[in-house]
């Protein structure tokens, strides 16, 4: 009898170990996910800021430094590797009008918005979150506001933070194209000041990108060729009938 009461009370114990080593394992893995969260949480960068940045740096910039055969250093902040949500942007397909797909798992959704969240959510832990990458700090140098508008141009100016604004363009300039480093950075070096950085001031007389950007074929640009198109026989027809006309004359 006391036998079978031992052995009870050594079973009723492993099943206790058992189980309490599951709840650790349990509450460990909690804590690991609401760990992950918190990581996710503390990603305080504007992806929609970053968007804008990114998209002046590929119109304004990158055309012309494609150009120069020259490659940003990976220590400049306008390099793409220096921006958090770079891998997660170009795992976007935009497969038609209201349909945006994520290519890590193939999902489907209605918005841009909407695979945003979903990239919040699913996909936080694939963030490139070393160092400095929040390309949305750069719009103050990159005119931003200019681009979405966001700001009302009867606003009044602030000299303290044009002067900010103009001296964080002009280090971007220093660490991105250093003058020291061949005939192409220093052109681009002069060229980066006049495209963004000449332009923070209060004068308002000079405006952002004064050196254009890349070409883009407007609607409008593809309509005047399509209608171009449609009437030059109708005029070479014309033409023709009046050569014609004056070739026979009255007394022919």
């Amino acid at each position: 009898m006391k036998k079978a009461r031992a052995v009870t009370s050594i079973a009723f114990l492993v099943i206790l170990f058992l189980q309490g080593k599951q709840a650790k394992e349990g509450s460990d893995d909690s804590r690991a996910l609401i760990h992950g969260k918190e990581d996710a949480l503390e990603v305080h960068c504007s992806r929609e800021r970053s968007r804008v940045a990114w998209k002046i740096i590929e119109d304004y910039l990158t055309p012309f430094v494609e150009q120069a055969h020259y490659q940003i250093p990976i220590k400049c902040r306008l390099h793409h590797d220096n921006d958090i949500f770079r891998d997660q942007e170009e795992h976007k397909v935009h497969v038609d009008t209201n349909e945006w797909q994520c290519s890590y798992c193939k999902k489907s959704f209605y918005a841009e918005k909407f695979l945003d969240q979903h990239f919040d959510s699913r996909h936080y832990d694939l963030l490139n979150v070393n160092g400095s990458k929040c390309l949305a700090d750069l719009c103050g140098a990159l005119h931003c506001d200019h681009v979405t508008n966001t700001k009302l141009r009867k606003t009044k100016c602030n000299p303290a933070a044009v002067a900010r604004n103009r001296h964080y363009c002009e280090s971007l300039a220093d660490n991105c194209f250093p003058i020291n480093q061949g005939p192409s950075a220093s052109r681009l070096h002069e060229f980066f000041l006049h495209q963004f950085c000449d332009a923070h001031t209060c004068s308002g007389k000079l405006k952002p990108f004064s050196r254009g950007g890349k070409k883009e074929t407007s609607v409008l640009y593809l309509a005047t060729a399509i209608l171009t198109l449609m009437l030059l026989p109708i005029f070479y027809v014309i033409v023709f009938l009046h050569q014609r006309d004056e070739n026979e004359g009255p007394g022919s």
